[in-house]
């Protein structure tokens, strides 16, 4: 029985076109990183002599290692930070049937509900207080803070999907609240865990208007910042642009490939659950 039908054809067709849509902009990206500056044809149109100067020029112009590495620094130590905060709170606001939970659980979820810039000047004077300016560390603070409340929403609702049984059966042997979570709790978080730590990361490595304002005089700045300083009122050095946009790109990929198996299973469970 031949199975190809018009619907499997239209449906690869469908597929096809979507895929290409999507590569485009990875191409003109690819494209015009690798082109000379004195080439002014179409971005569309393929590069007839590629080079990798753009790539050295950006790096040493716009001192794309120091960014790099705030980067990093800022992304890995507040999304664990999340991580861990968010987990260890849900699981009591998930497991207590008490009235303090849920009214705690409201106010938390106000996080989500209050965008952040209606605090943006009482946050700033805070930060200023603290002494934390033009440090790294203030974004870590403030990463930690704002993304709490989604990725406390998340391990709540993927908890009171799961069943007691295994909680209850290590309390039977003797296991306090915070062992159980340890042990028995926090590994079957895992599909969410790694649907968590995908979303934060790419928000907090992503963003460009908190480093702006925090980093703002000083000599410390992340990759979004770094690379809208080719950009300039009256011109705009485009080929490095895209350059150190692909530079950006890079560790994100590279955890990505690494982590490729995990961050699917752990949408694919996320969803499940």
């Amino acid at each position: 029985m031949n199975r190809y039908s018009t619907r499997t054809f239209a449906l690869e067709f469908v597929m096809i076109a979507v895929a290409i849509v999507f590569a485009f902009p990875v191409y003109v990206l690819v494209n015009l990183a690798v082109r000379a500056p004195s080439d002014t044809s179409s971005p569309i149109s393929l590069t007839s002599s590629p080079t990798l100067t753009n790539f050295t020029e950006a790096w040493q112009v716009a001192g794309l290692g120091g960014a790099l590495i705030n980067s990093v620094l800022v992304t890995v130590v507040s999304v664990v930070i999340v991580l861990a905060v968010s987990a260890l709170a849900a699981y009591p606001l998930a497991r207590s049937t008490a009235h303090w939970s849920r009214g705690t659980f409201l106010l938390i979820m106000l996080g989500l509900i209050l965008p952040f810039q209606l605090a943006a000047l009482p946050l700033y004077q805070t930060i200023r207080d603290l002494g934390l300016l033009g440090s790294v560390w203030s974004l870590v603070l403030f990463y930690a803070g704002l993304q709490v409340p989604f990725t406390t929403f998340l391990y709540v609702g993927f908890l009171r999907a799961l069943p007691r049984d295994f909680e209850e059966a290590s309390f039977i042997d003797g296991g306090s609240a915070l062992q159980t979570f340890r042990y028995v709790i926090f590994p079957m978080l895992k599909p969410i865990t790694v649907t968590a730590l995908v979303l934060n990361a790419v928000s907090v490595w992503n963003d460009f208007f908190t480093p702006l304002l925090y980093l703002s005089g000083s000599d410390q700045q992340t990759m979004p910042v770094a690379i809208a300083g080719f950009v300039g009122q009256y011109a705009a050095d485009w080929n490095l642009i895209f350059a150190a946009l692909l530079i950006s790109v890079v560790p994100v990929l590279a955890v990505y490939l690494v982590l490729q198996r995990s961050i699917i299973n752990g949408f694919a469970g996320g969803l499940k659950g």
